[in-house]
């Protein structure tokens, strides 16, 4: 993905954003503050990004977003639960409506057989209104190629991708519900 289409991409999650007025929070590990980086390079940000958490060690992942000692002991850092704790952490910190969370190993160091360079979870966490019971936390495993710098780079553009999927389809099931509610 070439500059003009991450930066596309970060135009559409706003665009998203600002015509739901719905907010957004980043947890980030590998990512070190690249995704918040890339969501506020779009002008009128301020409208939708809350906060960005930078979540590096252990510690920081506990104390700042909750993320279990059982699931840092049990998974490691670099797991679907940690992933998933983090975005929900932050989501429910912030207040947002939205969160995503990105670890992984960028290497080039670091990685294992069961836990490659290039292995990144990313969630995404939707608060939805109270009484819906529709709120859901989902992770996805993503292995990637290159060096350090591709690696994060990608993480970036996968944490994006897998919220536009999200809040899209939120969308389709929300106007499959008000068409529902207005037919007849």
């Amino acid at each position: 993905m070439d500059e003009t289409d991450s930066e596309s991409t970060a135009a559409v999650l706003g665009e998203l954003l600002t015509d739901r007025e719905e907010s957004l929070a980043v947890a980030e590990s590998l990512t070190g503050g690249l995704v918040g980086s890339r969501v506020t390079e779009i002008p009128g940000a301020s409208a939708y990004f809350d906060r960005g958490f930078v979540t590096y060690a252990y510690d920081a992942k506990r104390e700042l977003l909750g993320v279990s000692r059982e699931s840092l002991d049990g998974d490691g850092a670099v797991s679907a639960a940690v992933a998933e704790e983090m975005a929900a952490g932050a989501r429910d910190r912030a207040d947002a409506t939205w969160a995503v969370a990105t670890t992984g190993i960028a290497g080039p160091g670091g990685g294992t057989a069961e836990k490659p360079v290039g292995l990144v979870y990313v969630a995404v966490a939707y608060a939805a209104p109270w009484g819906t019971e529709a709120s859901f936390v989902r992770g996805e495993r993503v292995v990637l190629d290159g060096d350090r710098d591709a690696v994060r780079r990608g993480a970036v553009d996968a944490a994006l991708d897998a919220l536009i999927r999200a809040i899209r389809e939120v969308d389709g099931e929300e106007s499959s519900e008000s068409n529902g509610r207005h037919s007849g």
